[in-house]
């Protein structure tokens, strides 16, 4: 058996996604910029992609800017926000994605704001009672707050969070790059300035992305050039994967709940096995807490051991792809700026198990009799 269980880094395409881009690889080649029949043909596809996504998250189609990735996009709102608007400060905490925490970090070297950073738990929760502390020192403050943590699954309130930063003026991002496509997000409900979501993530293609951006919020583009997404992006635009991504997060509202249902109980089943079959397992964050955390992500932690150390490789091995936190690290632990921030021991190994909608029991089985195998357990049933 071969199983993936990485679906946090990236998701296999839906077959479905696939169908719907075919024709605009193969036939529809017009560039959307252009005036001639094949062009507009193109641009009625883009905007009609466009009205999809605003639609599922109850936006205008003017706040949606199409971006290559959810790096892209969380750098637009930064950088565009502090050196359009004028801030002086922003806020955000050690536990982000690095394409968040390094971008808040540039901006601080470049001189351009002051950093503050939340404080949080040894489980990762955020002291909102600190946030407001700082906005009500710092007026007119960026915000930089992820919904769910990528390595340790973590959910974040953004529904307080909003209503702190409106209540101070400040304005609020927020990375919803692991929730998009497996929560419903409503932007008239939720007060945010800047929204991000990445194809890849819900079973769409990789290189493509977007930004939600409030109306009434300009600033200025990150890349300049071209007049294409009403000035706010150059460049000629990923129309197969503009196509694709508003099809992908189409199926996935349409499944959601069916999905959530199967998922969590792909994770439940992770969770008594393993506690099951590994003595002195324990989970990072709020993890194994079904209300706390991304019903799609599992971060394990494994008691002290000498076999920490291959962890991975040897999981690898055996056909388990599994990371040991977010993508853009490797190893068992990885340095993980994450786990650092909390504390974590050093000695005890992570796996991020991450699940979508192709992954079965038959692997949850798999992946954790492999596991347990190192630790020279034999597996028991459920």
């Amino acid at each position: 058996m071969n199983v993936y269980f990485d679906n946090a880094a990236t998701t296999p395409l839906d077959p479905e996604v696939l169908d719907a881009m075919l024709p605009f690889m193969r036939d529809h080649f017009g560039n959307p910029s252009s005036i001639h029949g094949h062009g507009r043909q193109v641009r009625a596809a883009v905007e009609n992609a466009r009205k999809t996504i605003a639609h599922l998250i109850n936006a205008a189609p003017a706040e949606i800017v199409f971006t290559s990735c959810g790096t892209e996009a969380d750098n637009y709102a930064a950088f565009g926000s502090v050196r359009t608007l004028g801030l002086k400060h922003a806020v955000t905490s050690t536990l982000e994605h690095h394409a968040v925490l390094h971008t808040m970090q540039a901006l601080e070297k470049a001189g351009d704001i002051t950093l503050s950073y939340l404080r949080h738990d040894a489980q990762g929760r955020l002291d909102l009672e600190h946030l407001d502390e700082l906005l009500a020192a710092h007026p007119r403050t960026f915000v930089s707050l992820m919904h769910a943590n990528n390595e340790i699954g973590n959910l974040n309130d953004i529904v307080a969070i909003g209503e702190i930063c409106a209540r101070h003026n400040a304005v609020f991002h927020t990375d919803t790059v692991q929730t998009m496509g497996h929560y419903r997000h409503d932007v008239q409900q939720l007060k945010a300035n800047f929204l991000v979501g990445s194809a890849h993530k819900f079973h769409g293609p990789k290189g493509v992305g977007f930004l939600y951006r409030r109306s009434g919020l300009l600033v200025d583009a990150l890349i300049h050039g071209g007049g294409q997404e009403r000035n706010q992006r150059a460049g000629t635009e990923n129309v197969y994967g503009i196509i694709g991504l508003a099809k992908a997060l189409e199926i996935a509202y349409r499944d959601m709940a069916e999905h959530q249902r199967y998922i969590q109980g792909l994770k439940d089943r992770f969770i008594t096995l393993l506690r099951s079959e590994i003595e002195g397992v324990e989970f990072n964050g709020t993890s194994a807490e079904a209300d706390q955390s991304l019903y799609t992500v599992l971060s394990v932690s494994l008691p002290p051991s000498e076999l920490n150390e291959m962890l991975l490789f040897n999981l690898d091995i055996n056909k388990v792809s599994v990371s040991g936190g977010s993508a853009c690290t490797s190893g068992a632990n990885a340095g993980s700026h994450v786990l650092n921030a909390l504390g974590a021991d050093p000695n005890r190994g992570t796996i991020r198990f991450s699940m979508s909608k192709y992954n079965t029991t038959e692997e949850v089985d798999y992946a954790v009799a492999q596991l347990a195998k190192m630790y020279r357990k034999e597996p028991q049933k459920v």
